[in-house]
Parts: C-alpha cells; structure tokens; sequence
C-alpha cells in the first residue's frame, strides 16, 4: 500500500493496526470472517471505476461488455452452488437483500411473521424500528421458554391466528438447525410465501452441514461473508417465476449502480465454496464450534440449547454473575472478541444483556480445531470467573497473542496456509 502511504498516512495506519488486530487477535464474533487474497484483490480492482446499472446486456451505460462477464459469472456460480432457479448478485448487504424481497412480495398493507429479534432473529425480521416493521403490519415468533428450540406448533398456531402474507426463516443467533420443511408447511397451510434469510448458515448450506432452504422457500436471501467467507455484500436466490420482480425491485427500485468490484469479487467466492476444501471447512467450522460449546459447559457454563448444529452459540451468564456487556469487554482486553447479546426471555436490556454470542467460522478459517477450542476455552473461563483481575488479563493476553502468531492470517502479503487449502488453482 505504498500509494495510500504517500497519499493519506492516517488511513494506511488504521489499516495496518487492523491488519496487526486481526494478526494476533482471536475473532469468535459469528457473523465475521477472513477472505483470501483473490477477494481482497479483485475489491481493489480497476472494476470499482465502471459504473453499470441495469443487468447483463440490459446495461444504461456504454463499456459493460468486462463487467457483464463478470456479473454473469457470480449469477451462474451462486445457481450452482446452491441449486436455484435465479441469482440476483447485486444487493449490496443482507438486509438491502431483504428489503428488496419484501417490496417485490409485499405492498404496505400486508403482513409480515418473523423471528423475535429477542429470540436470535435479525432487524429486518419484522422489528418494530426497523423498515420491516415500520412499512408492514409485523408479528413474531419465538422459541420455547424451556427447550429454548423453535416450537413449530406453536408458530403454526402463530401463523393461523396472525395470517400473514411473507413468513421469515432464519435467525443470527440461534444455534440449531432450521427445519425448512416445515415452514414450507405452515406458509402453506396459511397461504403465505416463504423467505428464508440464510446470511449466517450461506457456508454451512454450500459445505453440506446444514439443511437446504431452497426447494422449499419462495425466496432466499443471504450475505456473502459470514460462513461464505466472502467479501461483504448481498445476494438472493428465488423461483424463476420471481426473477423478473425481484431484479427490478432490485435496480431500479431500491439501488441504482451495482458495485461491479464487490461482485467480482463475490464471483470469485462463489468458485471458492465450489471446492472439497471449502466443504471440508464448513465442516470442521461445525466441529469446532461443537468442540467450544462441550468444554464450557464441563467448565459449569450455560450454553442455550445446551450444544449447536451450526457454526455458532449463545452463552448465558446468569449464573456467571457477569453481564455479556461486562463480559465483551473484558475478553476484549486479553484480545478474544466476541459479541454481547440478548438470550431468549432476557431480564437485561439490549445494551447490557445476559448473555454472549460466540462464533467459530473465522478460527476455523485459520486452521484451528477442536484442541485448538478446547484452550480457547479455557482462556474464556479464566477471564470470566475473574474479570476484573488486571493482572490474571495481562497475562492470559500474552498467551492468546503468542497462540495466534502460530495461525497468521496474512504472511508476507498473501494469505496463511489453511485459508488456500483445496481452493481453485489455474490448473482447476
């Protein structure tokens, strides 16, 4: 980065302080992950220079013959990878990705049931401050108040009661897996459509680790980062009955130019979650995260559900005497990063909750496996049974920097081993 040296000196130190973050730092946050060097590349292309809104040869503006290749490339590889019938490519977020369901599904005057932020669901779930509870009538679902698992009878019965036009599946804190099946059958038996937002699972369904929504749901929404280990964007899959709706809800109803650079690189992602490497990952992101949850739980930790079929858990600290807010930032000084959040039935607020989320995805990406938890684990209990104990931090940091220079992200400008591990070569 000699250039941005030269041109902005401020921008290239933050960079390389996060470049040395993420070096020697363990990233257990669910929702975050490492791209290779092919994706960072190509978001750094001469790509971000070309303007091109509208669609492969459909384009308002002259010089999209590249881009066009490009565009068609990601859309034929995200069919692919998941089996659907159409790819939009261009969203530019998850939750841009869900709007554009929405007002291709819906008109304001329509009903919305999704999963309770409260409960593991996301903003654009129907929350009431978010767009999709603002513009549409909007009710939620749970989980049990015991088992902590989604209680399909008692969404059906949900269902029947509210009559709702959309029903959303999928959640970004909800450690187990989703029976699409079984949504597919209460919006039918409510003459609803179905969306299933996949944007934490997307990798997990590419590898093979977790039930496929697409012969079930109307319409699929994902991002491509997370468990895709992609660059940061969005996509959808529906029906090809949809395509057409939901494209031009997409641009030119909600987005104008799409970010050419970002799809490229959401291409290339695409082709690397094509190969038995990735599918290996995926499983072992499972493995590990299984790996994680068991050993806290022999250290007297309440995981909800009590294990995960995917990639990530929540911790509940109620007995721990500790609020996830205190519980972040603590483990945020010895250099473990994890998220605050809300459990189900929650007596805390948002801002201080009773619980953590953890993720496994990004450790994965770095080679570690479960002997590698089992330590990792055992520094999270150190620090939370004492969290207050400055010199029991200084020391655990020092151990947990000298374990992650033993799995380096990025060495010498290019990508760590484990991250190249069965990707595409040009041979493939």
């Amino acid at each position: 980065m000699d250039s941005l040296k030269q041109v902005d000196r401020e921008v290239w130190q933050a960079i390389q302080d996060e470049l040395e973050r993420q070096q020697f730092h363990l990233e257990l946050i669910a929702s975050e992950n490492y791209c290779t060097p092919a994706v960072l590349e190509v978001q750094g292309s001469v790509l971000t220079n070309k303007y091109a809104e509208g669609y492969p040869n459909k384009r308002y503006y002259s010089g999209c013959d590249n881009v066009d290749v490009v565009e068609r490339l990601a859309m034929e590889r995200a069919k692919r990878l998941f089996g659907a019938e159409h790819a939009n490519v261009q969203p530019h977020s998850g939750s841009q990705a869900n709007m554009a369901v929405y007002f291709a599904a819906l008109t304001p005057e329509h009903r919305v049931l999704g999963m309770d932020i409260t409960h593991g669901g996301h903003l654009t779930h129907g929350f009431k401050k978010n767009f999709s509870g603002q513009i549409y009538e909007a009710a939620t679902y749970g989980v049990d108040r015991e088992t902590k698992l989604l209680d399909y009878e008692a969404i059906m019965e949900k269902a029947r009661t509210f009559q709702p036009d959309l029903i959303i599946a999928g959640a970004s804190a909800y450690s187990r897996a989703i029976d699409f099946a079984k949504f597919r059958e209460i919006a039918d038996d409510v003459g609803a459509l179905l969306m299933v937002d996949m944007a934490h699972i997307a990798g997990l369904i590419a590898g093979k680790q977790h039930p496929d929504p697409v012969p079930y749901a109307d319409f699929v929404t994902s991002t491509t980062h997370k468990t895709l280990g992609g660059p940061r964007g969005g996509f959808i899959l529906c029906k090809a009955k949809y395509a057409a709706k939901i494209d031009q809800k997409v641009f030119p109803g909600m987005q104008g130019g799409p970010l050419m650079h970002i799809i490229a690189a959401k291409a290339v992602g695409f082709k690397e979650a094509l190969t038995d490497g990735f599918r290996e990952r995926q499983r072992q992101t499972v493995a590990n995260a299984r790996a994680l949850a068991q050993e806290l739980m022999n250290r007297g930790y309440d995981v909800i559900t009590g294990g995960t079929d995917n990639h990530l858990f929540l911790l509940d600290l109620t007995n721990k005497d500790i609020s996830g807010r205190d519980a972040q930032g603590c483990l945020s000084e010895v250099g473990i990063y994890v998220n605050k959040n809300l459990i189900p039935f929650d007596e805390r607020g948002a801002f201080e909750t009773s619980g953590i989320r953890v993720g496994s995805a990004a450790a994965t990406t770095r080679g570690m496996k479960e002997q590698e938890m089992v330590t990792i684990g055992g520094w999270i209990d150190r620090v939370l049974s004492a969290p207050w104990d400055d010199e029991l931090k200084k020391s655990v940091k020092k151990e947990v920097t000298d374990f992650c220079a033993s799995f380096p992200v990025y060495e010498n400008g290019t990508i760590s081993a484990p991250l190249l591990e069965g990707l595409p070569t040009e041979k493939s």
